[in-house]
């Protein structure tokens, strides 16, 4: 059952403010230290490549999240969110909306699932 929800679970939106704040050390804290994340059909596995992955893509050029919707689905979090930053924008459809699929085991980011939905 899909729910829109009224408010982030706090890890997720830990995981924003640290995504938007520029913060690496706040963002890692939101993952297990073998958590799993696939942006772009790319695999990165524990804190170590999350943290590489995070400052080639996401602070280096600025990229900032809004979030434009959030829903529950069955445990899972589903987050729509409207990007922006200083990265090659050639052939990316204005506004650029990225769904974040998150799966949470106790409180921590186990997997996150970034994907371009056409």
């Amino acid at each position: 059952m899909k729910e829109v929800l009224r408010s982030l679970p706090s890890v997720v939106a830990n995981h924003i403010a640290a995504y938007n704040a520029k913060d690496p050390q706040g963002l890692l804290a939101t993952f297990w230290n073998d958590a799993l994340l696939n942006d772009a059909q790319r695999e990165f596995i524990g804190h170590e490549a999350i943290g590489a992955w995070a400052n080639h893509e996401i602070f280096a050029p600025n990229v900032t999240m809004e979030v434009e919707t959030a829903r529950e689905h069955h445990g899972n979090v589903i987050v729509s969110a409207k990007l922006d930053g200083d990265f090659d924008k050639t052939n990316l459809p204005d506004p650029l909306i990225l769904h974040y699929y998150f799966v949470i085991v106790d409180d921590l980011i186990a997997q996150l699932f970034i994907i371009h939905n056409k």
